[in-house]
């Protein structure tokens, strides 16, 4: 209890903007426990460190947080991060976003980032559904699926957004659920540590829009569900499509050695200067 008390304080604004917006039982919570405790785990100085954010309810995390944040547009987290990743390489980028502010409005921005490669690191909370707006469905929402705006069942198919960043480009893709927090906080620091883009998605189910509508219990209930069908990738590896076919894989799936796009420009504006010859 004295460790979490001290990386409370040491961590959180906690005498600003407390108590949160986030519904009891939601999963932004353990998500942001797992943060502080890469963050910390990984020795990065606070000042350091730069978190961005969209709009939406894992864009109101950067408030909490004490370090140097932004609070940025809908879908634009990503090019405010990739300004400051240019203009000041030092310092640690990462962006937490959700699945509606991440792979719709921003969608574009978010396969370009992976293809560039530039080093930050993605974090993006897959509620699957547009949960501070009202309930309405996203990119991530499952076929099937009750929202506000299909309540007839989603007739769309979901983007796999791990799978995505892995196909776009990024260095290092993990996925995790907020029922294994021990997971995200390893995934975490590894993407923190690597050189180049790397995401993390975390899988956190909206049990106030999403899970109401479709029948699905509880928040721990959903955290249930999420323990139930969570396969790591060594398990995966030995199991049959068929019997993959109602499960999501966890753990890291892809960790590959890419050149940063930072590197890359500097040694352009080198031999633009003359200072260096391809």
């Amino acid at each position: 209890m004295a460790e979490i008390t001290k990386l409370i304080h040491k961590y959180l604004r906690h005498d600003k903007k407390f108590p949160h917006v986030w519904c009891p039982g939601c999963g932004i919570g353990i998500m942001l426990g797992a943060l502080i405790r890469a963050i910390d785990s990984s020795g990065y100085d606070k000042d350091d460190i730069v978190l961005v954010s969209g709009i939406g309810c894992t864009g109101r995390l950067p408030v909490y947080v004490d370090f140097n944040t932004l609070h940025t547009t809908h879908g634009r987290a990503l090019t405010f991060a990739t300004g400051i990743k240019l203009a000041k390489p030092r310092l640690k980028v990462i962006v937490v976003m959700g699945d509606g502010d991440a792979i719709a409005i921003g969608g574009n921005h978010f396969i370009h980032a992976a293809r560039r490669n530039i080093d930050l690191t993605s974090i993006i909370v897959n509620n699957s559904v547009y949960g501070m707006t009202g309930g309405q469905y996203s990119p991530a929402t499952p076929y099937g699926m009750k929202t506000t705006t299909s309540m007839y069942s989603n007739v769309e198919h979901d983007f796999k957004i791990a799978e995505l960043a892995v196909t776009a480009g990024a260095a290092f893709v993990g996925r995790g659920t907020v029922y294994h927090a021990k997971l995200l906080d390893s995934l975490f620091e590894k993407a923190f540590h690597k050189a180049g883009f790397s995401v993390v998605e975390v899988i956190s189910h909206c049990h106030t829009q999403y899970g109401r509508l479709n029948r699905m219990g509880s928040a721990v209930e959903m955290m249930e569900w999420q323990r139930d069908h969570a396969v790591t990738v060594e398990k995966a590896r030995q199991m049959k499509s068929d019997e993959l076919q109602d499960k999501f894989v966890i753990g890291v799936l892809v960790d590959r050695e890419l050149p940063p796009y930072e590197e890359e420009y500097e040694k352009v504006r080198k031999w633009a200067k003359g200072v260096d010859k391809k």
